[in-house]
């Protein structure tokens, strides 16, 4: 297994190449993007730049170490990575980047597939402070909470024929939040908090992950207004409140989730 940490941590350095170059020459990166676009991706290069790419570095190292938690926090930075790799590779124009996102999109989900595939979630000791109902329903409402969001504005669209609100904005024929979230995250949200409720070893093991999806998923949209702002541009504060909160609790429910995982000394994993 100790392949897949090193690949995921040269992923993690190629993404960092190209957020540090999509920053600096944003221009002749997002060039022919509409200004809502930029700024989304110019937000989205600062928190994998400064965020998400170190913390998958530093995750990788730890599941070499055979830390359980890292394991597990490692999966989900992985799945954060694959998810906006899919974005920039298919929706922003063809360009220098766009065999580097490719690349890191293929390396990521080989690694992400591998550690799936050898996780183990019979094998995890959870303490018995661990919080299966708060965790099971946090993750059931927020997952049943986006869904309605989404829908409430792709089934209006649907039914009239017409490009939903958010994808217009972007320029785009579609919103691939909509598509990635309502296809793959959401039902994986809800599905994980339904395990967790009914005390299934895989949806604990799941949990930790997408937690950290979602603390990943909040900080980009709160930069946004920034960047915005930054580049003389409209921008939308009221985001901020709610997202802020809710990503705010979500890492304070994963801090209590991760810190029930009992680590044993005297187990850990090959590398």
């Amino acid at each position: 297994m100790g392949r897949w940490p090193r690949v995921s941590m040269v992923a993690a350095g190629l993404a960092m190449l190209g957020n540090l170059a999509g920053l600096v020459w944003a221009g002749s990166v997002y060039g022919r993007e509409v200004p809502a676009f930029v700024q989304q991706a110019v937000a989205q290069d600062v928190v994998d730049l400064l965020v998400v790419g170190p913390a998958l570095i530093v995750l990788a190292v730890g599941v070499l170490r055979g830390s359980d938690r890292a394991w597990l926090l490692w999966l989900g930075a992985l799945a954060f990575i694959v998810y906006n790799d899919v974005i920039y590779a298919f929706t922003i124009h063809v360009g220098r980047l766009s065999l580097l996102w490719i690349a890191v999109l293929g390396l990521s989900v080989a690694a992400l597939g591998a550690g799936l595939h050898r996780l183990d979630p019979e094998a995890l000791r959870w303490s018995d402070r661990v919080p299966r109902r708060t965790v099971g329903v946090f993750l059931v409402v927020v997952g049943a909470l986006f869904a309605l969001l989404w829908l409430s504005e792709l089934l209006p669209a649907v039914v009239r024929g017409t490009v939903p609100r958010s994808a217009r904005e972007l320029g785009l024929p579609a919103n691939p939040v909509h598509v990635l979230d309502l296809a793959l995250f959401l039902p994986g949200v809800i599905a994980a908090g339904v395990m967790v409720l009914r005390r299934r070893p895989l949806g604990l093991a799941m949990a930790p992950g997408l937690l950290l999806f979602l603390v990943l998923t909040g900080l980009p949209i709160l930069l946004t207004p920034v960047v915005a702002t930054v580049r003389g541009e409209a921008a939308a504060w009221s985001v901020v409140v709610p997202i802020g909160v809710l990503t705010l609790v979500t890492a304070v429910v994963l801090g209590r989730l991760v810190s029930t995982l009992e680590v044993d000394p005297a187990r850990g994993r090959q590398a």
